[in-house]
């Protein structure tokens, strides 16, 4: 069938059940983290140049298609004979120019380098991670679409992939970005890279995060430095954190006394930076299918509080016996309590702060 995207028109394959055709997988739902790729390759190249692109993990080569309709110098890679023979027809269809390689991405990446490579795999993209570093020369970009491992939901498996302790809480989504992002993170390091994320989003079931890369062992130790542990209660669902790669737990909650989970490492810093994402709002243009909503989030991105975990009104509130309220409305009760608080773009009832959660309760009270 064909799909029509921004400027371009390509063929993909009939899709079955969650968007996984017969051979060559093609997500629908991921037009959002599409469009958004198109405008932050925009801003980058704005603020830093780059002519060089690689779609890593091409199968239909939609991402690659698009970048080269955008002016991108485009490669395009695929192991699989029929997504080679897709990317192809869908430049011709186009009218675009674009190198299509069939072979192993981790070979091409070791081999060569790019302005901006983008792994977009199915599933984990840690296969690809060392060899991504190693080719990319200024933005790296990454799609993980195995939340359950990340998150904590598929314990052994998360921490095999991802060589972190990942926890399910209730903030599920941030610790799943999180837990990527120091994989990353450790993994850059490794080459005198600091490797900072620029823009990030958990959206629906996938991560989807933008590292800007500097050379030098002085700010891959910077990274470094922004890895630790998270520290929550399950109970009244205190939580806390601390910089570091040995963890150093409370022996219980402060507020309940009870057992503590405890997360890491993972990254604390910043998952974005507002600037960028203000500018990345900006390139959206109204040719994109998900225009209104990228700009939503983009804008949500740009003012959410630089806090390493989120929480959930309806959660809290059910925890507390009393009903939910207007977001707007509860967030405005912490500001005039004295806390930084603002909304989260994990969901619609999800707000950071730097209250404590009895600080929380209390400032929200009636």
């Amino acid at each position: 069938m064909r799909v029509s995207e921004g400027q371009v028109t390509v063929e993909v394959p009939e899709q079955a059940d969650a968007g996984k055709g017969e051979n060559v997988f093609f997500n629908p739902v991921q037009e959002l983290n599409r469009d958004i790729t198109v405008a932050a390759l925009r801003a980058y190249r704005e603020r830093e140049g780059g002519e060089s692109y690689l779609d890593a993990t091409a199968a239909s080569g939609i991402r690659g298609v698009r970048a080269a309709a955008d002016g991108w110098e485009t490669a395009l890679c695929d192991v699989d004979d029929e997504a080679v023979a897709l990317c192809e027809r869908n430049l011709e269809r186009n009218g675009l120019a674009g190198e299509v390689h069939h072979e192993n991405a981790n070979v091409l990446m070791h081999s060569d380098a790019f302005d901006v490579v983008d792994v977009d795999p199915f599933g984990t993209p840690i296969p690809f991670a060392d060899a991504a570093i190693q080719g990319t020369k200024g933005l790296l970009c990454v799609t993980a679409t195995d939340t359950a491992p990340l998150c904590g939901a598929h314990f052994e498996s998360g921490v095999r992939s991802y060589g972190a302790v990942p926890r399910n809480t209730e903030f599920h989504a941030e610790m799943g970005m999180r837990v990527l992002l120091s994989a990353m993170v450790r993994t850059a390091a490794r080459y005198d890279i600091a490797a900072r994320p620029v823009l990030s989003h958990a959206t629906k079931h996938y991560a989807r995060t933008y590292l800007d890369f500097e050379h030098g062992a002085k700010v891959a130790n910077a990274c470094i430095d922004e890895l630790g542990y998270v520290h929550h209660c399950q109970r009244c669902l205190w939580r806390d954190h601390d910089h570091g790669l040995i963890a150093d737990a409370p022996d219980a909650c402060p507020v309940c006394e009870e057992h503590l989970q405890t997360a890491g490492p993972i990254w604390l810093g910043r998952t974005c930076d507002p600037e960028f994402a203000e500018r990345v709002a900006e390139e959206i243009t109204d040719d994109m299918g998900t225009a209104e909503n990228a700009r939503e989030l983009l804008a949500t991105l740009a003012a959410e509080l630089d806090r390493p975990t989120h929480y959930d009104q309806h959660r809290l509130c059910k925890r507390w016996g009393r009903g939910a309220e207007a977001m707007d409305t509860f967030i405005e009760k912490l500001r005039d309590a004295g806390y930084d608080a603002s909304r989260s773009h994990y969901g619609g009832t999800t707000f950071k702060t730097d209250a404590d959660v009895v600080e929380i309760r209390e400032a929200t009270a009636e």
